[in-house]
C-alpha cells in the first residue's frame, strides 16, 4: 500500500510540478528578466565607474589590470526553458513523495476525514508550514538582489525556519490531540493553533534579519517576483493536495465501494 501511495504521490507531484512550471513561465520570468537587465545596467555603471578610475591611475603611472569578460556557462533561454522545467519537476516530484508517506501516516487519524479530506488538509498545512510562515521571515529575492557571500548564511536560515515551522506543526497537532481529551474539538484546535503562532512569533523575532535589497531598487518589480514565488507554491500545494486525493481515493476508498456493492 505505501509503495503504491508513493507512485501516486510522484505522480501528483510531477504533474503539480509541470503547472508551477507553466505558472514560473508566464508570471515569474519576466520579473527575473528585469531584475537581471537591472544587475547588468549596474554592473555597466560599476565598470564604467571603474574604468574611469583605471584611466586616472594609468595618468599617475599605477594602472591595474581587471578582466570583465565573464562568460555565462548557461544560456539564460536555457535558464528560463529546460533548466526551469527541470528543476520545478523534480522539486513537485519530490515533495509528492514526501507528501504521500505524510498521508499514509495521516490517514485515519484525522477525525472522519478521508482520502480526499485528508489530502486536502495536509496540503493547506504543507503550504502554511513549509511556503507561508518561512516566506514572512525571508521571502525570495530576484537574481539582482543579495550578496553573493551570503548565499550560504541566507540558505540555512530560510531552511532553518522550515525546520522549526514544521516541528511546531508537528508539535501543534500532537498538543491538539491532548487537549481533546480535556475541551471539545473547537477549544483544543484554538489552543493548538496558539501554541503554534507563539512558537513562530518567536522563532522569526529570534532569528536575524537579512535585508539585502538595493535602495534604487523597483518596489514594484519586487512586489511582483515575490507574489509570482508564492503564488507557483500556492498553485504546486492546491494541485498535489487534490491531485493527490483523487489518486488515492480511487486505491483506498473503491475496493470499500466494490465490496458494499457486491454484498
Amino acid at each position: 500500500m505505501i509503495r503504491t501511495l508513493l507512485i501516486r504521490g510522484m505522480i501528483a507531484g510531477l504533474v503539480a510540478g509541470l503547472i508551477g512550471f507553466g505558472f514560473a513561465r508566464a508570471f515569474g520570468e519576466p520579473s527575473v528578466a528585469r531584475a537581471i537587465a537591472f544587475e547588468e545596467q549596474h554592473e555597466h555603471a560599476q565598470a564604467a565607474h571603474e574604468h574611469e578610475h583605471e584611466q586616472a591611475d594609468a595618468a599617475t603611472g599605477a594602472a591595474h589590470s581587471h578582466d570583465h569578460g565573464d562568460e555565462e556557462l548557461v544560456s539564460r533561454d536555457t535558464q528560463a526553458g529546460l533548466g526551469l522545467l527541470t528543476g520545478v519537476a523534480v522539486f513537485g516530484t519530490a515533495l509528492g513523495g514526501l507528501f504521500s508517506l505524510v498521508f499514509a501516516f495521516a490517514y485515519g487519524r484525522l477525525g472522519a476525514l478521508r482520502a480526499r479530506g485528508t489530502s486536502a488538509l495536509l496540503a493547506l498545512f504543507g503550504f502554511v508550514s513549509v511556503a507561508i510562515v518561512p516566506f514572512l521571515k525571508y521571502p525570495p529575492n530576484p537574481p539582482a538582489v543579495g550578496n553573493a557571500e551570503t548565499i550560504g548564511p541566507r540558505t540555512a536560515l530560510f531552511f532553518g525556519m522550515v525546520a522549526i515551522s514544521i516541528a511546531a506543526a508537528v508539535f501543534a497537532v500532537w498538543l491538539r490531540r491532548r487537549m481533546a481529551a480535556q475541551h471539545d474539538g473547537w477549544n483544543a484546535t484554538l489552543i493548538a493553533a496558539a501554541a503554534y503562532i507563539v512558537v513562530i512569533v518567536v522563532a522569526q523575532v529570534a532569528l536575524p534579519r537579512i535585508d539585502e535589497v538595493p535602495a534604487d531598487f523597483s518596489a514594484s518589480l519586487l512586489w511582483n517576483f515575490r507574489l509570482a514565488a508564492i503564488g507557483i507554491q500556492a498553485l504546486i500545494w492546491t494541485t498535489l493536495g487534490l491531485v493527490f486525493g483523487a489518486l488515492a481515493a480511487r486505491e483506498l476508498e473503491r475496493p470499500a465501494v466494490r465490496r458494499m456493492a457486491a454484498a
